[in-house]
């Protein structure tokens, strides 16, 4: 199958031809899909995308017109991809199923407990060689009850590491199934009941800003929110205004509201920056990550790996359409 891959990182170019083994023709960049780059994916059967790339619905009736019969997203999520389009067009959309949710779990932990202790602050002072330890006391999360939106593989392996700190693991989820040691309560429960609130959840019109004013009125004072999932799960404005108010207490996040065209990329040089990016990072109870939750070299090798078992079936000739 002839491929083009396109918003190709250095960390898992490597591991994609490895992965491949010469089986597939793929064409590895690092432009983003998008209006000017949609035409690079002429000759080509597929296009291989990731959660950055515009795979909106215009775009698609592009591919389509250059002969695409599949679209394949190095993800779990598939929210940047117009599906009913894809599908009125007779292309194929595939995602990777599950990967690693370890990775997201264990990154979803290092923001919790990096808040929690000050430690970039610290880490901080200590470079300056301030030893102080002036606002720096954090808090145990022994005997916290930390509530999970969202109990997917990511959710369940999650609560699995709180579980272990000692902590009372709320869930909340649209399906929910039993897990062991999690408490399974209505949303409004969780929101209400949790010192530590993360979300796990995918992004759907439902989803969308399911971080709000009046979802976080119910919380209590304090509450710290980690989000490893979708930026769009926050209202990026209510979370500023709540951590001015001090509703939140930490937040961290490995994705943002409005990331699309800057994470991935770097942007020291730009005059103008995202006044609502500055503003959350102008705040000393907020960390954020430039969506590297999934960024371990097990969960790449995962990806890859998978990226070419899809293709692998789409090439077999019961797979024909």
């Amino acid at each position: 199958m002839k491929a083009i891959c396109y918003s190709t990182k250095a960390v898992e170019k490597d591991l994609l031809i490895k992965a491949n083994d010469k089986k597939h023709d793929i064409t590895l960049i690092s432009d983003a899909l998008k209006a000017e780059t949609a035409c690079f994916a002429k000759g080509n059967q597929a296009v291989i995308v990731f959660t950055n790339d515009e795979v909106t619905a215009p775009i698609i009736h592009k591919l389509s017109a250059l002969g695409i019969q599949y679209i394949l997203t190095r993800s779990v999520g598939t929210d940047h991809i117009d599906i009913q389009a894809a599908k009125k067009l007779g292309i194929q959309v595939a995602n990777i199923p599950a990967y690693s949710p370890q990775a997201i779990a264990e990154h979803t932990l290092a923001l919790a407990l990096a808040l929690s202790r000050h430690l970039i602050q610290a880490n901080q002072q200590c470079r300056e060689f301030n030893f102080c330890l002036d606002h720096l006391t954090g808090f145990n999360f022994f005997g916290k009850t930390v509530g999970l939106i969202g109990l997917g593989h990511i959710g369940t392996a999650t609560a699995a590491i709180f579980n272990g700190l000692g902590c009372k693991v709320l869930g909340y989820d649209i399906k929910p199934q039993k897990i062991k040691h999690v408490e399974i309560v209505a949303l409004d429960t969780l929101l209400r009941e949790s010192d530590v609130i993360s979300l796990h959840t995918p992004l759907t019109p439902a989803t969308t800003h399911m971080i709000n004013e009046d979802t976080l009125q119910l919380m209590k004072d304090g509450v710290m929110i980690i989000n490893t999932a979708r930026g769009d799960l926050i209202k990026t404005t209510a979370a500023l205004a709540a951590l001015k108010s001090k509703k939140i207490g930490y937040l961290g996040l490995d994705v943002y509201e409005y990331e699309k065209g800057l994470f991935f990329e770097d942007h020291e040089v730009d005059e103008v920056r995202d006044t609502l990016f500055s503003e959350l990072m102008s705040y000393p109870n907020v960390l954020i990550s430039p969506h590297q939750a999934f960024l371990t070299k097990e969960a790449l090798e995962e990806i890859a790996s998978h990226t070419i078992n899809i293709m692998d079936r789409w090439s077999e000739p019961t797979a024909a359409r």
